[in-house]
């Protein structure tokens, strides 16, 4: 099921500041949220030339003068990550090139978010390979939506925005009035993210998913850290791939005795065979957002899609005032 979430945000206003300087163009990865973006802000998105060369090389065309404008670039880098990073990089060099006066990537997934640091010998640190990548390329600040480490904010020398899509699911979940709500980390890794949720969620209490494992080649021992009993369960991740990790949580939960097991994550990455394993009956919802736009074939009766267009508009207009972003979420 698809959703519209309208957040207790306003439009912005035409007449205020330099609205003629701004501009907001979108690349191939989801174009119908950057359309969202563009209708929030009350304009529309720039005319651009995408085109492919027989040999699979990527052009882009700004069709428009932008000299001197406040340009804003809005391409997650989901599926298929390589040509969609790519994508942004050349619409970045286009607009430095066209002496643009600031140009922002905005970009709602951020790819290659995992390998934020070294857990082995000869390892690439490939977060930081594209901060560097974006950087060089001429963007002078990113937006980007619930990384999956808040580290990588660190990874940038130029201004980093970090929004969260927190809001819209936390008004989505308080709008069907759930009652014995207890808010689950699926790992420990997550818990910082679980604990704000919980928090905002009318302070629901916290449970932990803790996995070990005694040995290799020996299945993982999985323990809830909390009471989870008779109480509704709601599962909360950055993201969703191949779902093993959250349906191993839900059916651990299932067994502990939660009476119902939701499951709420920001990006639908849906790698195979994520989408089978989610409405095999162990969830009485999966909610997700639009930040990755996800196919009408990986839909399944238990989805429930959520828009972030809202938060990411807003997002643009305020760092186009020069106003707090941070307000937002408190």
């Amino acid at each position: 099921m698809i959703r519209s979430a309208t957040l207790a945000l306003q439009p912005p206003l035409p007449q205020i500041s330099d609205n003629n300087r701004l501009r907001l163009f979108s690349g191939s990865a989801n174009t119908k949220l950057s359309q969202e973006v563009a209708r929030y802000l009350g304009m529309d998105l720039g005319p651009m030339v995408r085109k492919r060369f027989a040999d699979g090389e990527i052009y882009v065309q700004i069709q428009e003068s932008i000299r001197g404008c406040d340009v804003y670039l809005v391409q997650p880098t989901c599926y298929p990550v390589n040509d969609h990073l790519m994508e942004l990089l050349i619409m970045i060099d286009a607009c430095h090139r066209a002496s643009a006066r600031q140009i922002t990537a905005v970009i709602p997934y951020y790819g290659y978010a995992r390998a934020d640091r070294k857990t082995a010998g000869r390892e690439s640190i490939t977060a930081k390979l594209v901060a560097n990548l974006i950087t060089q390329a001429g963007a002078n600040r990113v937006l980007a939506m619930d990384l999956h480490s808040a580290q990588i904010q660190g990874y940038f020398d130029i201004p980093f925005d970090h929004v969260y899509s927190s809001p819209v699911l936390i008004d989505y979940l308080s709008s069907k009035q759930l009652s014995d709500i207890v808010v689950v980390s699926p790992d420990v890794g997550g818990v910082a993210r679980a604990r704000a949720f919980a928090k905002k969620l009318n302070d629901a209490p916290l449970a932990i998913i803790d996995k070990r494992r005694q040995a290799h080649n020996v299945a993982e021992v999985m323990n809830v850290i909390g009471d989870v009993a008779g109480k509704t369960a709601v599962l909360v991740d950055d993201m969703i791939d191949t779902a093993g990790t959250i349906c191993e949580g839900a059916r651990l939960l299932r067994a502990e005795g939660a009476r119902q097991v939701y499951a709420c994550a920001t990006h639908a990455v849906f790698s195979p065979p994520a989408c089978e394993r989610l409405a095999a009956g162990l969830f009485e919802e999966v909610i997700v957002t639009n930040t990755i736009p996800v196919p009408i074939e990986h839909h399944f009766p238990q989805l429930t899609v959520l828009s972030v267009a809202n938060i990411i508009g807003e997002t643009i207009w305020r760092i186009h005032e020069d106003s707090s972003v941070s307000s937002m979420f408190r």
